[in-house]
């Protein structure tokens, strides 16, 4: 995948720093804006998740920050709930001049409200999305109650959210005001996708209840038992990306482009930035990664897991096929498999320490009615399947670069 570090002019001048997240070296066929909650910035746990596994699933992904928090210009204590639309319609401008036009919205939290006002202005939107939003604006409000009276009184206060200190200004809570009874979903009449965690502590399930009810079809609602508010279990994130891919190409054109192929039957297609790599084998797309600990973002197996799963395959397969020629009755065939670098047993050379060669202990769980006269012969027949044999020879490979 490839990651680059944007920035775009919002409605007021200030300059809004950005990341889109991009698939590979191709333009992808759809982008998404990614709306972060209240507070938070571009660089969360949640948004940087969830935009790396949609990258990976072959769409282009802008996160930025709202005014006044992260790396972008200006004062977030100058800021309102309609500044952070307007934030959101200036980088729909941004992608449309750049690359192509939003087809998808994301809104995290409050960043989810403030999507659903953006989408009625976008028309390039197709798709909207949620995530532990708040239906009603007053619902914000009321995490200020203890400070209103100040704020009323002195025009500002100084609260706590998610222990962060920040300024928040009158004109903020009159902006929520006069927000407060729009739904934005009156007048919206575009697919929406609503995820919501039952044990939010912060907004509650009930929202997700009123913004299914108020929602033009089509519309859909996934639960997201077990996590909290902010995502902040990385598996939970990563879930919300898969199902958003899952769910948006019912509404929207194939998100692979289609320059990503080859004429060979395997391509590999990585960009400059981290290890999640395209891969493309006949007609079929995936990903392939490295591990974390090794500065990958585990969004798909390692080569090395690539090549123990082809010879897991090809042994089942292998087994199956001889087992149906014979009519021999096996209901289901495990193949398991483990890759690792060991000495050989008659190694020459078994003081150097990189004196290894490749081993892969398999174990196979072969069930039906059998006797051990068969169960034998199909284990002899495992090591005749083709990816065995290649794996125990000398293969050859001529590398030449590619024009």
């Amino acid at each position: 995948m490839q990651k680059t570090e944007v920035s775009f002019k919002n409605s007021d001048d200030k300059e809004l720093k950005g990341i889109l997240e991009l698939p590979g070296n191709q333009q992808p066929e759809n982008f998404i804006i990614f709306a972060h909650c209240f507070t938070c910035n571009k660089n969360f746990h949640a948004p940087s998740n969830i935009s790396k596994t949609l990258a990976s699933k072959g769409y282009g992904v802008l996160r930025f920050d709202f005014t006044g928090l992260g790396e972008s210009e200006g004062d977030f204590s100058d800021t309102n709930f309609s500044s952070n639309v307007q934030d959101l319609i200036a980088a729909s401008d941004y992608l449309e001049k750049e690359y192509k036009a939003p087809t998808m919205i994301i809104g995290h939290s409050l960043g989810g409200a403030a999507a659903l006002f953006a989408s009625q202005k976008l028309d390039s939107i197709k798709c909207m999305v949620t995530i532990n939003a708040p239906s009603n604006l007053a619902h914000v409000q009321k995490h200020f109650e203890s400070s209103l009276e100040q704020i009323e009184k002195e025009g500002f206060a100084n609260i706590k959210i998610g222990g962060r200190s920040f300024k928040i200004k009158k004109q903020f809570i009159d902006d929520l005001r006069k927000n407060e009874e729009g739904t934005a979903l009156k007048e919206v009449r575009k697919a929406l996708l609503i995820l919501h965690s039952p044990q939010d502590d912060i907004v509650s399930i009930d929202h997700a209840e009123e913004l299914y009810r108020s929602a033009w079809h089509p519309k859909s609602f996934v639960s997201l038992n077990g996590s909290d508010h902010m995502l902040s279990n990385k598996e939970d994130s990563k879930y919300v990306g898969d199902v958003i891919s899952a769910w948006a190409g019912k509404y929207i054109e194939k998100s692979i482009s289609p320059e990503l192929k080859t004429d060979h039957e395997v391509m590999a297609n990585l960009g400059p930035e981290g290890f999640t790599t395209q891969m493309v084998a006949g007609n079929h797309y995936f990903i392939a990664d490295e591990p974390i600990k090794v500065g990958g973002s585990d969004l798909g197996p390692t080569p090395y897991e690539l090549l123990s799963s082809g010879l897991a395959a090809c042994t089942s397969m292998t087994i199956q096929m001889y087992a149906r020629r014979k009519k021999w009755q096996v209901e289901n065939v495990e193949t398991h498999v483990n890759h690792s670098k060991k000495h050989a047993d008659d190694c020459e050379d078994c003081e150097n320490a990189s004196a290894k060669i490749d081993s892969f202990d398999r174990e196979i769980s072969i069930q039906g009615k059998l006797d051990e006269k068969q169960l034998k012969r199909l284990l002899e027949i495992a090591d005749k399947c083709p990816v065995h044999k290649t794996l125990s020879t000398n293969a050859y490979i001529s590398t030449k670069l590619k024009e």
